[in-house]
Parts: structure tokens; sequence; C-alpha cells
């Protein structure tokens, strides 16, 4: 896992295709990042003004030549938004656009050649006031904000402030919104990682203007029926189910009756019950397993805060822990194990990416620099994926 803004230099280009490089030579064949649209004032891409176009400052090439031609073939392809976005990203809009297709299709043909596929990241949620809401109002419920209770990761719950869908609306349009968001995400990536499930079953809703997430109430989502639609319309769905934090029998239920694949964090294995899904022995075919994610410490900070007894327990290598970590993720059942490159490395607290519940520019803002991916470390991570038997090729 690494974000495309984490790339040295924090946008396409040489880089990418040299980070490319470097997961084939690590025998890796998945590359995930982070959701990919214009973020907010912060750099959260969870907070994107956009749920179909991608954000500009990504680009390799800002300058590359468009033809009136290719701007048009797009306005037409990508009808359903791209007025939209226009108007609210202004002169130039379409044709960073068209850049941005370009440039990620040709990195995306490169991976594919060397046996790397894609992963992208589908928030469930848009910005205030961005292109979306102010394109659809009418798919939006006023007066109330997007967050999650108070769980693991935060004591006052999750306070996003994103709109909430009016679910209604959206049923009564056919759900047309959601298809077309998901047709745009397929012509991108190989498979996606959609956020909070948990939030199609029943959604965490807050009163505009509250400064915690803990006076929220729970309201019904649109189910099963949402992911039949977008299954007739798109044919098989390549998602990745994140169905992390307060997780109850029927988002678990819904998740298997639509045969998608959930999440583990090994970060979370070593606490509570035995039925703890995130323990090893509980792991199964149809998940991926995760040393952490970009909400979570890195394998090392994570294991520093620990208690000293509790190291102990974990049975982890105190002098590489996220060594171990990443052996028992690729030790895992799940069909995909996923690490941060920040655990490749082994670096601390200082390199997480974000922290859930606060804000400032140490979130977001974490950047590889060049030549920190080594051909030691290529080297030392193919021959862990050999032994666990997930190596692609010899």
């Amino acid at each position: 896992m690494l974000h495309v803004t984490s790339l040295p230099g924090g946008r396409l280009g040489p880089e990418a295709y040299r980070f490319v490089d470097w997961l084939q030579a690590a025998g890796q064949t998945w590359w995930q990042v982070l959701p990919l649209g214009p973020p907010d004032d912060e750099g959260s891409p969870y907070m994107a003004s956009s749920a179909f176009a991608a954000w500009p400052r990504l680009l390799g090439s800002p300058r590359a030549r468009v033809t009136p031609a290719e701007a048009a073939a797009f306005r037409e392809r990508e009808a359903y938004w791209i007025e939209g976005w226009e108007r609210l990203a202004g002169p130039g809009a379409v044709e960073d656009q068209v850049r941005f297709d370009r440039e990620w299709s040709a990195l995306r043909s490169y991976a594919a050649a060397r046996g790397v596929r894609l992963i992208g990241d589908i928030p469930i949620y848009v910005a205030p006031d961005g292109a979306d809401q102010l394109d659809h109002p009418e798919l939006f419920q006023p007066g109330l904000w997007a967050g999650a209770p108070p769980d693991a990761l935060s004591s006052v719950g999750q306070l996003w402030g994103n709109p909430l869908y009016d679910w209604g609306a959206m049923r009564r349009d056919g759900y047309r919104w959601w298809i077309e968001r998901l047709r745009r995400t397929g012509a991108l990536f190989d498979l996606s990682r959609i956020d909070h499930f948990r939030g199609f079953v029943s959604y965490w809703a807050v009163r505009a203007g509250m400064r915690t997430a803990k006076t929220g109430r729970w309201r019904r989502g649109p189910g099963e029926e949402l992911f039949r639609v977008l299954g007739r319309e798109l044919g098989r769905l390549p998602l990745i189910v994140e169905d992390l934090g307060v997780i109850t029998p029927p988002v678990h239920a819904l998740r298997q009756r639509l045969g998608l694949p959930g999440m583990v964090v090994l970060q979370f294995a070593f606490r509570g019950p035995p039925s703890n899904p995130h323990r090893l022995e509980n792991h199964r075919r149809n998940l991926v397993a995760y040393t952490g994610t970009h909400d979570t410490d890195t394998a090392v900070g994570w294991f520093r805060s620990l208690p000293q007894r509790f190291r102990e327990r974990t049975g982890l290598d105190p002098e590489e822990p996220n060594w171990s970590l990443m052996g028992m993720a690729l030790g895992s059942p799940a069909a995909v194990a996923i690490t941060p490159v920040q655990d490749v490395l082994g670096l601390g607290s200082s390199a997480r990416m974000n922290m859930p519940g606060t804000s400032g520019p140490h979130n977001w803002s974490w950047r590889l620099e060049r030549g920190q991916l080594t051909d030691e470390l290529a080297a030392r991570l193919r021959a862990e994926t050999r032994k666990a038997r997930r190596l692609a090729r010899p």
C-alpha cells in the first residue's frame, strides 16, 4: 500500500514506474492506493470534491497537450459527471482529466505487463459542497453529517462532516449515481476497496454543527438492494469490503451473501476474545489481510506503544516486529496480503499516514524518499513471499 502522494515527488511520472519495477522485483502482485479524487484543504482523499474526477496535482505532465478531439471524446464518454465537475473546477478541467486518464492508463498497462495489478479505494461519502452535491442536491439529506461512533480508533467517534445520501431519492433514481461511480472506478482499477461498508447497512448520522460524533444515531442504509442493482448493471463487482469498526451480524451477513472479501488487520489480532476475527486462527480465504491501514500506526510504532508485558505476549520479534507482522499476513489463509510500504521500511509513528479524529499537517503528508526502497528490501520481501507460497512467478 502506497498512495500516489507518497511517491517521491508526490505525483505520477517516473517515480510511479520505478515503484512498479520495485514491486516486480519484490515479487508483489498488487499495488493499493488511497482515493485519487481532489482532497480537502488538509489533504484528506476521503473528503474529495468529486467522486469521479482525479486530482490534477497527481499529474506527472500537467502541461501535456490535449487535442479538441480527445476532450470531446472524454466529454461524451464521461457525460454523466464531467460538466458538473467543470462547473466547479473551472477552465481546463476536462483537459486535466484527459491527461490523468492518459497517464493512469499507461501506468496501469506498464504494471499489468509486469504482473502488478492496481487496487483503488472508494470513499463511501463525498465532500460537502463538492461537485456531486452541487450537481445532484436532491440525492443528499440536509442538516446531517456523516461520521462513525466511538470505537477503538477514537473515544469520541469520528466526525467526518460529509453530507449524507438520501437513499430514498437514490432508489427512485435507480441508483444511477452509484452505477456511474462504480463504472468509472472499474475503468481505472482491477480491484477496489469500498470504504465503510457498514454504512450501507446502517449509517451514523450527526446533526450539522456538532463538535464530536458522540451524539449521532444509526439510520438504515440501502442494504443488499444497492449491490444487486449494481451487479445487474455492471456484472461482477471487484470489491474489497472495509468491514472494520462497530460491526453487527447484519453487516457480516450482507457481505457473505454478496460473496465479497472483507478485511482483517493484524494489529488488532492480539486483544479480545478467541472469536476476534483479526486473530490469525480465525482468518478465512475470502479475506484480505493487512498488517495495518492508512488509519493505523505503523507496525513499528504500534509495537513500541505496547506495554512491555504485552509486547512479549504477541510473540513478535522485538527487533523487527514489522517483519514478524508481515510474515503473519503472508502466512494467513486470506486470499490477498497487503502491507503499507512504511512497514516494509520498518518506520516508526512519525511515518503514519493518518490519525483518525485529528487534523493538521501531520496527516496525509508522509512521503517516500528516493532510494529508500532498495534492492536488498526487494530481495528480502520476495524471499518472504516465496516462503509463504504467495510468489506468482518463481
